[in-house]
């Protein structure tokens, strides 16, 4: 298995040294870097080019909403980024959602959760609690447009089969076995959703489909 490069960006040093700790005691994650402040994330994350990156939302000079911002827009192939929040039900994790993050994770989650969180993120094959994330798009999502977007219409019906499975959190793994095809063909439907509503990835995608009301949160 090949190691995953992970940088840890959070004002609070002790946190950070937790972080690297949990994180450092797994055979297949590293942590590569350290950043204090969101300007120092943005300059960790260019010049060490980790896989993962663990963000606090809130910290000095800019937030972790606007580092995000930064890193995803400016880099060819930017890591994917994980918001690490104190509050599940806050509107800056949902900003950063929307800017970008692949998921989040909450300060008081167990050793196990972190490095469960930082894998999967990593392999891109699931979002982070779905539940939570439906919740966040019932909180602080935009209101649905009165018509359907222009994305919905190119969406074949398996496609957007696959939208629906992706949005409650199942795997490629598990999507392929709830419809009745195999891995690759799974793999090929979840590129083209991406590819036709224009995310990164399935986090964007599934956020994109509640904020127009493509599938409802609640």
């Amino acid at each position: 298995m090949s190691t995953v490069r992970v940088a840890v960006a959070d004002d609070e040093r002790m946190v950070r040294t937790a972080l690297r700790v949990i994180l450092d005691a797994e055979p297949d994650l590293e942590v590569v870097g350290e950043a204090a402040t969101g300007a120092e994330a943005v300059s960790v994350v260019r010049r060490l080019r980790p896989d993962v990156v663990l963000m606090d939302v809130r910290m000095p000079e800019i937030d972790g909403i606007r580092a995000t911002e930064q890193i995803l827009s400016t880099m060819d192939e930017p890591p994917r980024i994980v918001v690490v929040t104190t509050f599940e039900n806050d509107a800056y994790v949902y900003d950063a959602l929307r800017a970008g993050a692949a998921g989040f994770l909450l300060k008081r989650a167990a050793a196990e959760e972190l490095v469960q969180a930082v894998r999967l993120v990593a392999r891109s094959d699931s979002l982070l609690f779905p539940a939570a994330v439906r919740s966040l798009a019932a909180e602080y999502g935009r209101r649905p447009a009165a018509t359907a977007p222009p994305w919905a219409a190119r969406l074949t019906g398996r496609e957007a089969e696959v939208l629906r499975l992706m949005a409650t959190g199942l795997t490629n793994a598990e999507i392929a076995g709830r419809m009745g095809v195999g891995p690759a063909t799974t793999k090929t439907h979840v590129a083209a959703v991406l590819g036709k509503i224009g995310a990164r990835d399935r986090t964007q995608a599934v956020i994109a489909a509640y904020e127009s009301g493509f599938i409802s949160p609640r």
